[in-house]
């Protein structure tokens, strides 16, 4: 039966993983390099006093909410926090650390999210323009996660966003870390399971 429940949410990390790398290679080739003075986007909900959608291209370097982007530092330093976090998931599932069925959800969804941005980190940079003429260590630091998710709320107006407050670019890696956190915070609130309790 555990054997199964691993296969099922080895499955779901794969199908979700798949439909991250997907949708950010959609990006890569069908839209413009982002710079200073550009970004390329494509308006999907306009013009709505609710909510603004809008599809794009933007390279993040930090992690979540842009923290760190474009820092020397940002690219060895967060793809060596991925690993670390890979690497205690993998250690925690194995040591029965996820023991509910949420808990389970939760390490699958975080895992999808883990790898998705780490595969951008470890790839993307050799794929941008004059890549060939640099070393593997240049291309590496050159890394970047795909963000192309971007919503804003014209009901919120704030002082740094007076036509109504911008939520940070994101993509389905990003979604993922966000619904695991969800799932961690719910199973917090729950009983434990009987033999943990006995023990």
């Amino acid at each position: 039966m555990k054997q199964r429940t691993t296969l099922y949410l080895i499955l779901l990390i794969i199908c979700l993983y798949l439909l991250d790398q997907v949708s950010k290679w959609y990006i890569v080739f069908n839209y413009e390099l982002p710079t200073p003075y550009y970004l390329d986007r494509t308006h999907v909900i306009t013009d709505s006093a609710i909510m603004n959608f809008d599809i794009v291209r933007l390279h993040n370097t930090g992690v979540a909410f842009g923290m760190g982007n474009g820092t020397a530092w940002a690219p060895i330093l967060f793809l060596g926090v991925q690993v670390v976090a890979l690497v205690l998931l993998v250690v925690g599932y194995r040591r029965h650390f996820f023991c509910t069925k949420l808990l389970k959800f939760a390490w699958a969804f975080i895992m999808t999210g883990v790898l998705g941005n780490m595969t951008d980190r470890l790839t993307q940079g050799f794929f941008l323009p004059g890549a060939e003429k640099l070393s593997f260590m240049q291309n590496l630091l050159n890394g970047y996660v795909v963000d192309f998710l971007d919503f804003s709320f014209p009901f919120i107006p704030t002082e740094t966003f007076p036509m109504g407050y911008h939520w940070p670019s994101f993509n389905v890696a990003d979604s993922c870390v966000c619904i695991a956190a969800g799932l961690f915070l719910i199973a917090s609130f729950l009983p434990q399971p009987q033999e943990e309790k006995k023990a």
